[in-house]
């Protein structure tokens, strides 16, 4: 089973992941199967247009949900500061709610927090892009949403210049984002921070998966065990802990934590995806 398919099966793994991490922040990209059909983009391809996304969203649009959206899309043009923040608002939530579009909710929430400026707008939006990063496959998707919450962070990083936690999502943005040809900058940021802080496993988290990504198993699960020892009932960590157990070829470990998932969570049919992963590495 590929890992995209054991995360669906266990079911809500992610969406645990984000509410423990980031408190209110909710990844709706998981939580209502919102989503958008992107081509398959080569690795150094140019970062997507937004442009490009509206009108390839907006291709699909009956024309009665195009005639309102372009309603609102009209009121921005005469619209004061404050107008345009409720119009950004109006706007995402008419893809995310009316549509059911991931992009361009997490594009006009970004605008609006912009305008608003404050610490707690922009950090939100920017999770909202940090949060799908981590799953995110198409490199050009990547691009554009690391590109999209790095902005945002230091945006909020100019107003709070002590934030830990915007500090290691602009690491995570420069570990998983294509952004940069040199994602030690992000690995530093974020092990800085470590450093001082060990308890820190926001920070953690990214280093973990970052370690994940460039196949350094055992070290991504000595960061894992860390977040596990400290939030016993974390599927998420247990989840990749299992899973860098078993690309370490360790599958009596793997066994072990998937076991472990499969007793805390009640959807039956995520269970029974467990059992056959586990009983595939029994044999």
């Amino acid at each position: 089973m590929k890992k995209q398919q054991l995360i669906l099966a266990v079911g809500g793994v992610l969406l645990f992941s984000a509410l423990f991490f980031f408190g209110k922040t909710i990844n709706p990209k998981k939580t209502k199967q919102l989503t958008t059909q992107h081509q398959a983009n080569d690795e150094h391809s140019n970062a997507i247009n937004f442009t490009d996304i509206l009108s390839k969203a907006k291709s699909k649009l009956s024309v009665d949900k195009l005639h309102k959206l372009e309603a609102i899309e009209n009121k921005l043009e005469k619209s004061s500061k404050d107008e345009q923040i409720h119009v950004f608002h109006r706007l995402a939530s008419f893809w995310k709610d009316s549509v059911g579009v991931y992009e361009p909710y997490i594009y006009y929430t970004a605008e609006a927090a912009k305008l608003e400026n404050s610490e707690k707008s922009l950090t939100f939006a920017a999770q909202l892009f940090i949060d799908n990063l981590f799953d995110e496959a198409n490199p050009s998707m990547q691009n554009w949403l690391a590109t999209n919450g790095k902005v945002l962070l230091e945006k909020a990083l100019e107003i709070n210049p002590n934030n830990d936690s915007s500090k290691i999502g602009i690491g995570a943005c420069y570990l998983f984002g294509n952004i940069s040809d040199n994602p030690m900058e992000g690995i530093m940021q974020v092990k800085a921070i470590v450093d001082k802080k060990p308890d820190n496993l926001y920070a953690q988290w990214v280093l973990a998966l970052g370690s994940k990504k460039s196949g350094q198993y055992e070290k991504a699960i000595e960061r894992l065990l860390i977040i596990v020892n400290k939030q016993p009932t974390n599927l998420a960590a247990i989840l990749h802990l299992a899973e860098c157990y078993e690309l370490n070829n360790d599958y009596i470990d793997a066994i072990k934590w998937y076991k472990q998932i499969k007793s805390m969570i009640p959807n039956k049919e995520a269970k029974k995806e467990l059992q056959k992963r586990i009983e595939q590495l029994q044999h």
